[in-house]
């Protein structure tokens, strides 16, 4: 066990005996507690109580990582699979009681334990995400600090969790728990672009107006002014979207119907109309879509993937004799782990499905499904998966890439239009250079072209291109110590970005259908992404044109 580090950290005193395992929301037991809980919240004299005297970002899901943290509260399979599919991307650092136990258990089930780490601890729940760290940075890529908020369930060994992991990494925690900044919320109704906009449903106002949800006068008493101010100045939080919590989602969390991809794409899970939670999904997306923009002052684009029912067919709220019926499954309870995506699987014919729609979202991504509805590991029955049972901890120097993806050209002038991409390019050390790598479709090879510095850390590049055809390009950069980065971070995979560059005219899709029709091959159907067939006249951004030889090619379109 030499390979195995960990410390000892003094836990408080359970307010419960744990003799099942605890659901993300609250157990029979537990709604009385929360009173004393919330005033009975004791402060570690190394943590900060007071908000960063220094401009602060909060990282993206997305973002380079350091480490993926779990605690080994029950579910094993599901950890296990976690691990193993993690440890090749980063440090998996565990929470639990037991390190030799718990290592033993992975070897036994032949996973590489060499990158594993062990916090020994007592938690009091698998709800990891919920209760767990929160990565900032001073000056958006310099000091690394987590943040910690006051846990909105009675289970005190959660709620110290960060205490213990910021000093096993020796990192400064800043932690929302004395007022006038005490603050209750959930990581897993938190949604970040990593540039100042955050997500959250209602629920972080329900539990800090001074009442809560369960009528306990110590809830954190604070108008949304308030709410918002805490959040930008702990959090760098400029612009704090919040949305109508959901009819027949029993714990308000937005990670289980909505995914940040990237800093402009929103994952969404999508109901047959009018079925269960889709009406108030589909209104709070109406409502950021109407209100709201990405970083570059662009509408956010958005991809549905449908939400699994039960086997009889049954969703959310839909009742039914049967008592598995309405699990809230979704698929947008992921995580990323640096260049692996790891996502909960259900049943086959709807996993097949979330399966390609990821992997048409994230090319290059290593995308995994671990099943959480089998009858040995259904952790969604306790309303959570992959997302909520898991957090991260980012890179101690992170080299920070970020822009608009190109649009399609379709334009009828000549000569060849201009294509230009300005990337926001940020490291401590400063930017060495920045390169913009393109390839036309069917080409090997990636030419390299110098972007230019801009100042004020934008760096840009204006091309024109030989071909008219679909151009996949990314974006890497070098710091000037050396380090370098890609975006997207699976470029040298082969994930990257593209679009297309042709002179035909965007605004009528029937014609560049049939520009893109071939006298030789006969054109079938279009389907979308979710495999459905579609009308000629679409207005969807990516599809796939299906021609009687048998080939099929994925197409794009404004």
């Amino acid at each position: 066990m030499s390979n195995i580090k960990y410390i000892l950290y003094l836990s408080f005193s359970i307010l419960f005996a744990q003799d099942y395992i605890l659901p993300q929301g609250f157990s029979i037991e537990e709604h009385n507690k929360m009173s004393d809980y919330l005033s009975n919240i004791s402060v570690n004299g190394d943590v900060i109580t007071t908000p960063p005297d220094f401009s602060v970002r909060t990282m993206a899901e997305w973002e380079e990582i350091q480490a993926l943290t779990i605690a080994w509260e029950g579910f094993e399979p599901i950890l296990t699979e976690i691990v193993r599919n993690a440890v090749s991307e980063c440090t998996v650092l565990i929470a639990c009681d037991n390190p030799n136990s718990v290592n033993n258990y992975l070897q036994n089930n032949g996973v590489e334990t060499a990158n594993v780490e062990y916090l020994n601890i007592n938690t009091n729940s698998i709800w990891l995400r919920d209760y767990g760290q929160n990565t900032i940075y001073q000056d958006d890529v310099d000091s690394l600090y987590l943040v910690d908020w006051i846990y909105n369930r009675p289970r005190p060994d959660d709620d110290i969790y960060p205490e213990a992991l910021a000093e096993y990494l020796n990192l400064n925690l800043y932690q929302t728990s004395v007022s006038p900044n005490n603050l209750v919320t959930t990581g897993g109704n938190f949604m970040s672009d990593g540039f100042g906009t955050a997500f959250s449903s209602n629920l972080i106002l329900n539990e800090n107006d001074g009442n809560g949800p369960y009528n306990s006068l110590n809830y954190p008493n604070h108008s949304e002014q308030e709410i918002d101010n805490i959040m930008s100045q702990f959090m760098g939080v400029n612009t704090y979207v919040k949305m109508e919590t959901l009819p027949f989602d029993g714990i308000n969390h937005i990670d289980m119907h909505m995914k940040l991809l990237d800093e402009e794409t929103l994952l969404v899970s999508e109901y047959p109309e009018g079925v269960s939670d889709g009406p108030q999904i589909e209104e709070n997306l109406q409502y950021i879509l109407d209100n709201f923009t990405t970083k570059w002052g662009t509408p956010f684009k958005v991809i549905r993937i449908p939400a699994p029912p039960s086997t009889s067919g049954a969703y959310p709220g839909v009742q039914s004799f049967n008592p598995t019926d309405g699990y809230y499954r979704t698929y947008t309870n992921s995580v990323f782990v640096n260049k692996t995506v790891i996502l909960p699987f259900y049943r086959e014919e709807y996993d097949t499905v979330a399966q390609r729609i990821y992997e048409e979202a994230l090319p290059g991504y290593n995308i995994v499904g671990i099943d959480c509805d089998n009858n040995d590991n259904n952790i969604i029955s306790l309303s959570g998966a992959i997302h909520c049972i898991t957090h991260s901890v980012g890179v101690n120097d992170p080299l920070l890439i970020s822009y608009k993806k190109i649009e399609d050209v379709c334009s009828s002038s000549i000569p060849s239009p201009y294509v230009g991409l300005q990337a926001f390019v940020k490291h401590r050390s400063g930017i060495n250079q920045v390169f913009f790598n393109y390839r036309y479709s069917g080409d090997t090879a990636f030419n390299s072209v110098s972007m230019q510095d801009s100042g004020d850390n934008i760096w840009t590049v204006t091309m024109t291109f030989d071909e008219l055809t679909e151009i996949e390009y990314y974006v890497h950069a070098i710091a000037n110590n050396g380090k370098q980065q890609y975006r997207p971070m699976t470029a040298l995979e082969g994930g990257v970005n593209s679009f297309v560059y042709d002179y035909v005219e965007c605004d009528d899709n029937t014609s560049l259908l049939n520009h893109l029709h071939t006298p030789e091959r006969e054109l079938i159907k279009i389907i979308d992404i979710t495999g459905r067939e579609i009308p000629y006249s679409t207005n969807n951004k990516v599809f796939f044109l299906i021609f009687n030889d048998g080939t099929v090619e994925k197409r794009f379109i404004n």
